[in-house]
């Protein structure tokens, strides 16, 4: 009587979960993203893969999995945490500046966003199917591989390898190099977008959208190096006056001239326009289950 008992519960949680689990949703989705920015082609979706040189380029792709948080049968809170990998080459781009320029690169990004989801029919209710088509919105953040500039500034030597004090005005009287590097570096975007929801079976559901992230960065295409990524360094075999810690280099005014030099650096290696930042875009497919909707939603 008991082990009946038992298995009557657990055949009345299953269909209560099968049939009535509509509040959360756990899912992936896989696509293809791709970069708009000041290296390589600038159509906003659905850019080709750079077929020839796979081992160089890669594969444009994106992949995430998600949760959703179905507050009513209209609207949901999503968290997606996801991977990027984008290419770029001046080569594929229909702009001819670009194609004479040749550039290329690619990136890995990860992503964490909060979006607000809105379906314009009640594809949250209880239904074994509904198609709906949903807008969406918020906030993410990317870590993007970054470049970075180190810039070391030396005393001249004479033939023993002394240092020798530089002269007031004259940028050729100590010495000044540049390192460049890749690191990782923080940007926010705004992803928003469209898609469409199938769902079937009550609890499954397959979804298709366009997601757009303008980000805060214009150095995800390597274009552009931030202040922030710039780390100006100092030999201190000459201290400053009165100190054993300080090189006589961060000093004013040589201070102001090293400074300049890791400004020309900077600008030089400056590609595009720096007033419009990158874009991070996916064309992307899904899957999801529900689970675990209370007997009704509150209104």
């Amino acid at each position: 009587m008991q082990k009946k008992i038992i298995f009557t519960f657990i055949a009345l949680l299953f269909i209560s979960v099968s049939y009535k689990g509509q509040r959360h949703e756990i899912g992936v989705q896989l696509g293809m993203s791709n970069l708009v920015g000041d290296i390589g082609r600038t159509n906003y979706v659905l850019q080709k893969p750079m077929g020839h040189n796979i081992a160089d380029y890669g594969l444009p792709f994106y992949g995430s999995i998600l949760y959703r948080m179905n507050f009513n049968p209209y609207q949901t809170v999503r968290l997606n945490l996801g991977y990027n990998h984008i290419q770029f080459a001046d080569v594929y781009a229909k702009e001819k500046y670009r194609k004479d320029r040749k550039l290329w690169g690619t990136n890995s990004i990860v992503e964490a966003d909060l979006i607000f989801e809105y379906n314009f029919f009640p594809v949250n209710d209880e239904q074994k199917s509904l198609l709906s088509p949903y807008v969406f919105g918020g906030v993410g953040a990317l870590l993007a591989n970054t470049p970075q500039l180190v810039v070391e500034n030396d005393f001249n030597r004479d033939a023993g390898g002394n240092p020798i004090p530089p002269v007031v005005g004259d940028l050729d009287s100590f010495e000044t190099t540049a390192t460049y590097t890749s690191g990782k570096k923080l940007s926010m975007a705004i992803p928003f977008g469209v898609g469409l929801k199938y769902k079937f079976n009550y609890n499954w559901a397959l979804f298709g959208e366009f997601m757009f992230r303008p980000t805060f960065s214009d150095s995800i295409d390597y274009s552009v190096i931030d202040d922030s990524s710039v780390k100006i360094k100092y030999n201190k075999d000459i201290p400053a006056e009165g100190s054993k810690s300080k090189s006589l280099l961060q000093e004013s005014p040589y201070k102001e001239m090293a400074e300049a030099k890791a400004a020309e650096f900077v600008k030089n290696r400056q590609v595009g326009n720096i007033n419009s930042k990158d874009w991070v875009n996916s064309v992307s497919i899904g899957l999801s289950y529900s689970f675990g909707r209370p007997p009704c939603y509150c209104d």
